[in-house]
């Protein structure tokens, strides 16, 4: 079977069997629906074998499956998609689950293996991995070496992911390192999104989406939580993971 996660910044697929994952593929949104897509009166066609995938049952999840069907697939909340994923890749059944995706970051708390409340912030770029992207970009370094500053940061105050380029700049021109202005980036991400974790805490938390290859973010997280924070094997695949996870079990 093939899960699909289609996100508003990458479409990642999963090919699963019983036995685990048996290949992962991840594109550009909107590179995905330009050269495999086509809207036919079933919805949205994807033309599998141009992918190198077999014709199997599809299911799908996702940012984009709220405003385009896919043809033939079965449809998989959210939330229970990446709940499910979390606990089959980390074998934790009580835990908070940090999503932080490309336009949105959601907190799922899951209890005995299943969600029972969450939050999500999809309201401003500012709290999602997009910031990420565009701060990398501003200071001209890559998404890795962002990633690596924890330590040593400054307070970064604009709320608004385009007021905060602005922000940037300035303190270059005061003469603030790099590693003082990637760390202010990466708490100021945390600061977005902390108050959601601690309305939803769990003895242990998990990271998934893009955010959570991030060592910094992951630090900065485990630092004022006081808590382990873990993060998933293929945590960009976490969603797709569960649409699989869920349908072995015959939950849909």
């Amino acid at each position: 079977m093939l899960g699909i996660d289609l996100g508003s910044r990458r479409v990642k697929i999963v090919e699963m069997a019983e036995t685990g994952v048996l290949q992962r593929q991840s594109f550009d949104t909107i590179s995905f629906y330009r050269e495999y897509g086509k809207m036919v009166e079933g919805g949205l066609h994807i033309n599998m074998p141009g992918l190198g995938l077999p014709e199997t049952l599809l299911i799908a999840t996702g940012y984009g499956k709220t405003s385009v069907r896919v043809e033939g697939a079965r449809n998989i909340p959210e939330i229970q998609a990446h709940a499910a994923g979390a606990v089959y890749q980390s074998s934790e059944r009580d835990f908070t689950l940090l999503d932080i995706g490309g336009q949105d970051t959601k907190v799922i708390q899951v209890r005995g293996g299943k969600p029972v409340d969450f939050l999500t912030n999809d309201r401003c770029a500012a709290g999602s991995g997009r910031y990420l992207e565009n701060m990398a970009t501003v200071l001209g370094i890559s998404l890795e070496e962002l990633a690596s500053y924890a330590d040593v940061s400054i307070e970064l105050n604009a709320t608004c992911a385009i007021f905060a380029e602005t922000e940037i700049i300035a303190r270059v021109i005061e003469g603030y390192s790099t590693a003082q202005l990637g760390a202010g980036v990466n708490y100021a991400l945390y600061r977005r999104i902390a108050p959601l974790l601690k309305k939803l805490p769990s003895p242990v938390y998990i990271m998934a989406g893009g955010g959570a290859q991030s060592p910094a973010l992951r630090q900065i997280a485990a630092r004022d939580l006081q808590t382990p924070v873990i993060a998933l094997e293929d945590p960009e695949f976490n969603g797709a993971i569960g649409c699989c996870v869920l349908v072995q079990h015959s939950v849909y």
